[in-house]
């Protein structure tokens, strides 16, 4: 069995806003507490749809960075790196590329639909067909058996554990793995041994699901093994060859609930954004100066919170209380909209205030977050180059 560990990424394409917040960085924040966690700037990612301009790319790594660390990430707790400074990500991404059919690249729901949405650009390149193969390897260099993702992404965690279970049935039948997976056996001791076989052999013949946990449980526990030896009995127990990438598993994230300033998604694009670490000013003028429900045209008019962009954000950001209070004042006219709004501006002030505190430091001192992004890349390059090894040897490609 491998360690237990969660990766995510962002592309870095400009400033992040509350959209961001709610729907990744909370998550991460929450997952740094009960996992290990590495969180790393999808740069590559962003080529595949900003080739023709990377300035833009460039200019937003380091804010993307502070932002992260406004928001509550820890580099005491997470690994935060860029993409770009592991080169092994390139090196596992070319090489799953000699065994991945096209087909299955082909076949990723986001394929045509990014094509169809950003129609503006030619995205005919192999860089865009084969980005979810880049996030599979970027996934599989670490072993990560944790991905936070929403629903619209489980189609590549799928791929990525169809690549995992390729790679392994291909590659993971090394010279001589019965016999060394039977050594290995006798290295867990007479009684785990017999346990183990018992296991292996209910799973094998009866297809008992609870046996294979129990083997895996047991396998977990033995101090004795070393990593390779734990590896080839894992894939011994299923009855194939020696896990080299293990398939990861999916965190289900839900989507943000946080919508923009005119009631639709909040997007650059729109123009509809609140963004980390905006000033107080700015906050208060973007939420004072929304939409609301179009028909309360007067102060006297009666108005509908379901209908206004504004209530939105109360169900974000409100108590059971304030919406009480915002649902009976608005329905009847005793409040106006500023008053509304004026919960809103509060609660949102006050979660940007403590999120500038977090960045100022790094603000003052830039080099800071050089500091913790270097630390970052060489604690993942060392697991990656671990990865990478054991794939080279598994491939022939190890030439010792």
């Amino acid at each position: 069995m491998f360690a237990e560990r969660v990766l995510s990424g962002m592309r870095p394409t400009g400033r992040l806003h509350l959209g961001h917040y709610h729907g990744v960085l909370k998550n991460w924040v929450r997952l740094q507490a009960e996992y290990p966690c590495l969180f790393f700037v999808a740069d590559w990612h962003a080529l595949t749809t900003n080739y023709d301009n990377p300035k833009v790319i460039e200019d937003s790594v380091w804010d993307m960075v502070v932002d992260w660390l406004a928001a509550g990430v820890d580099p005491n707790q997470s690994t935060v790196f860029i993409q770009s400074r592991v080169p092994e990500h390139a090196e596992l991404h070319l090489l799953l590329s000699m065994m991945c059919p096209l087909g299955w690249l082909e076949r990723v729901p986001t394929y045509k639909d990014q094509q169809e949405k950003l129609s503006a650009k030619d995205l005919s390149t192999y860089g865009f067909l084969g980005y979810p193969l880049l996030q599979s390897a970027d996934i599989l260099i670490y072993r990560a058996d944790k991905v936070p993702v929403g629903e619209d992404q489980i189609p590549h965690v799928e791929l990525t554990r169809e690549v995992a279970r390729r790679f392994n049935h291909m590659y993971g039948r090394e010279p001589g793995f019965e016999e060394k997976a039977k050594e290995a056996v006798k290295k867990l001791g007479s009684k785990r041994a017999k346990l183990y076989e018992e296991f292996r052999t209910r799973f094998q013949q009866n297809g008992e699901e609870d046996a294979l946990e129990r083997g895996k449980a047991l396998l977990e526990e033995a101090q004795s093994l070393s990593l390779g030896d734990r590896e080839r009995l894992y894939g011994y127990l299923e009855g194939g060859g020696k896990v080299i990438l293990p398939e990861p598993g999916v965190l289900l994230t839900e989507a943000s609930k946080m919508p923009g300033l005119d009631g639709q998604k909040m997007s650059k694009s729109y123009g509809n954004t609140i963004f980390l670490r905006d000033d107080s000013e700015t906050v208060s003028k973007k939420i004072r100066t929304m939409k609301t429900d179009p028909q309360r045209m007067r102060r006297t008019d009666a108005g509908d919170p379901e209908k206004c962009p504004v209530w939105q954000f109360h169900l974000v950001y409100s108590s059971d209380e304030t919406r009480s209070w915002v649902t009976q004042g608005c329905k009847s006219a005793g409040i106006g909209c500023l008053e509304c709004k004026q919960p809103l501006i509060d609660a949102v002030q006050k979660e940007q205030d403590a999120m500038r505190e977090r960045a100022q430091p790094y603000l003052d001192d830039p080099s800071l977050v050089r500091s913790i992004v270097a630390d970052g890349c060489d604690k993942a390059r060392k697991l990656a180059q671990e990865t990478m090894r054991e794939v080279r040897e598994a491939m022939g490609l190890s030439y010792s």
